[in-house]
């Protein structure tokens, strides 16, 4: 009676086991986190990049070589670091048996990056090919792989060579979709590495990083001299470095955290000690009872700090979990409080024209937080009224503040322009992963305006309550924001306000990667067999060429023409991002005041000097 019942056996048979780059090509979301095609920085490729670049930072750590050299042409990424090299007899175990590595003895790799030798097997199960070769005391051994499997190993051959190891990997396309590797991410991720590891050089398809003052130096590369109330304080320690300044022109907080050599951009334990450290130091070197938000707003920070055997909260190691610096040491917390409990009263004490610039920067915090307390009363009671009744968020189930789901990198907030684009959208959206906040017309132009307008204004209130980043960033809903408006003069019109609106009261969301561009089809083309969608003329040509000799053209003119159906092929697994980037050598004041200012004949000017026209001949139009 039961097998008539449960027709679908459960037997022997149903329980198979998995090789290990079986299970890490079925389930690479465990290891890399999201897979992505190279728009976000958090992307699976450039996971891999950093996961092979961990094993020679290591390396260096142990004072073997003081030189990376990284290469990516096209999509092939090479990286060659002059440390000891892997022993000769372990080269294939080391990058193809899990449990296997050499960082299992807390001697060799107390401080480590990567503990469980799970990286390196990582990237050669998710690499079409991978080669790994180690040269040690003139000898030279060199193996092969295909996703995961070996496909050649090279006998011992003497060689003139420095020792070292070279590992050269292509990711897998059929798991990373249309990727591509940007410069950008990639540098970041790199300038990172020489200013937590002094004395490092790194090159990069040729270009050296270098830093002589770590995360003094990256402090300076991120906020302009103009833009600092005071120099930057650099403090250091055994296991910790800090550096902080306030700005002049930002309103939030904003920091840098790394632990042992990792970019914790979740922050953590470590950062949540920083943050109560300063807060509470300051209120006793100055003897008042300032309020916390007073003191970190505005605030530009850097901690990074090693810890024994450090404990994540996912492979990616993104936030750092740990409570204690090592199973002996004292908790993170202690240790970072008392560290600037020291260093930073003993500096303030020997350095008192900078101790008054910081109060002057407190107390003007101060008086601003009072002047918009009455405001800010009357715009939350105006949220929580408007989020009972307003439908201008249509939220998601998993959020950034959810490590510990799975897919915490993949929610995504859509800011669009009107009804029909949003509903488009909220039709055809991931609801676990994908939110939708639409607008009413277009946005306030907010340069020049203080931050009373967030609050005054009800879509920036609303907005920024839906983000959650009121106070600080340690609460930012949304992975990814994304504007998501029409390809027109409107459209981006609206895209450059949006974008003015970041830059003036949020320039951290932009800075850290959070906000990016929708791209949208331009063009479908079909015939009865095969419908392409095209994002650009080129491909519109190349599709008409493919589908010829006479394929339907229809050009969208905006999101709302693009049917349900359609658009969760543009937000799903094929989704197109620009990321909106900062350029270094251009300050955001400057750039906000050319683009957005009453400079209107130089705009003019620029215009003219940079226009380009594009014109579409009948002939292609019509696809003949």
């Amino acid at each position: 009676m039961l097998e008539e019942l449960n027709p679908n056996q459960y037997t022997e048979d149903n329980i198979r086991s998995l090789d290990w780059q079986e299970h890490i090509r079925i389930r690479p979301g465990m290891y890399i986190g999201k897979l992505g095609d190279g728009s976000t920085p958090d992307d699976g490729i450039y996971i891999l990049v950093k996961e092979v670049i961990d094993n020679c930072i290591d390396e260096f750590a142990m004072g073997a070589g003081k030189t990376i050299e990284v290469t990516i042409k096209d999509r092939l990424v090479t990286v060659r670091d002059y440390g000891r090299g892997i022993p000769l007899g372990k080269v294939v175990d080391v990058v193809s048996k899990m449990n296997t590595g050499g960082k299992y003895d807390s001697k060799a790799f107390k401080k480590s990056i990567g503990l469980n030798g799970v990286g390196t097997k990582a990237v050669n199960a998710l690499s079409n090919y991978f080669r790994v070769e180690s040269v040690r005391d003139n000898q030279q051994k060199a193996a092969e792989f295909s996703a995961g499997v070996l496909t050649l190993e090279e006998d011992l051959v003497e060689t003139t060579k420095r020792r070292g190891t070279k590992v050269s990997f292509i990711a897998d396309e059929t798991i990373f979709k249309n990727y591509k590797y940007r410069n950008e991410y990639v540098e970041k991720m790199l300038r990172n590495y020489t200013y937590l590891n002094r004395g490092l050089t790194l090159y990069y398809n040729g270009d050296k990083f270098y830093s002589e003052f770590g995360l003094k130096d990256l402090l300076e590369d991120n906020i302009t001299a103009e833009d600092m109330v005071y120099p930057v304080i650099h403090l250091e320690g055994d296991d910790i470095e800090i550096a902080l300044t306030h700005s002049k022109s930002q309103y939030s907080e904003e920091y840098y955290s790394f632990v042992n050599g990792q970019n914790t951009t979740q922050g953590g334990t470590h950062l949540g000690a920083f943050r109560e450290g300063v807060v509470r130091t300051l209120k006793e070197f100055y003897n008042k009872n300032f309020e916390a938000s007073d003191i970190r707003k505005s605030i530009v920070a850097a901690i990074a700090v090693k810890v024994e055997e450090p404990v994540f909260e996912s492979q990616t190691k993104t936030k750092l979990g740990s409570t204690d610096m090592g199973p002996k040491g004292p908790s993170v917390r202690t240790f970072v409080n008392d560290f600037i409990k020291t260093k930073l009263d003993n500096f303030l004490h020997k350095n008192p024209e900078i101790a008054d610039q910081l109060l002057r920067k407190i107390l003007q915090a101060e008086r601003e937080r009072k002047e918009l307390s009455g405001i800010r009363k009357l715009a939350k009671e105006r949220a929580k009224k408007a989020s009972l009744h307003n439908k201008k968020l249509r939220d998601c189930r998993v959020h950034l503040t959810d490590v510990k789901n799975p897919r915490y990198l993949e929610s995504t907030l859509f800011i669009t322009e009107g009804d029909s684009a949003s509903g488009s959208i909220t039709k055809s959206r991931d609801v676990n992963t994908q939110a939708v906040f639409s607008l009413r017309g277009k946005p306030l132009n907010s340069y020049g305006m203080t931050k009373k307008i967030v609050y005054e204004n009800e879509e920036f209130n609303l907005l920024q309550a839906a983000l959650d980043i009121e106070e600080d960033y340690e609460n930012l809903r949304y992975n990814n924001i994304v504007i998501a408006t029409d390809a027109d003069v409107d459209g981006m019109h609206i895209r450059l306000l949006l974008i003015t609106f970041f830059l003036q009261f949020f320039p951290e969301l932009i800075k850290e990667g959070h906000l990016y561009i929708l791209q949208t089809p331009l063009f479908r083309v079909r015939n009865k067999k095969e419908t392409i969608y095209c994002y650009s003329d080129e491909e519109r040509i190349n599709a008409i060429e493919k589908l010829k000799p006479k394929p339907e053209i229809t050009r969208f003119k905006g999101l709302g023409e693009i049917s349900p159906d359609e658009f969760k092929h543009f937000i799903g697994q094929d989704i197109r991002l620009d990321p909106v980037m900062l350029d270094k050598a251009m300050s955001i004041e400057k750039l906000l005041e050319f683009y957005m200012g009453k400079n209107t004949p130089d705009r003019q000017d620029f215009i003219i000097n940079n226009l380009k026209v594009e014109l579409d001949t009948a002939e292609e139009l019509l696809g003949s």
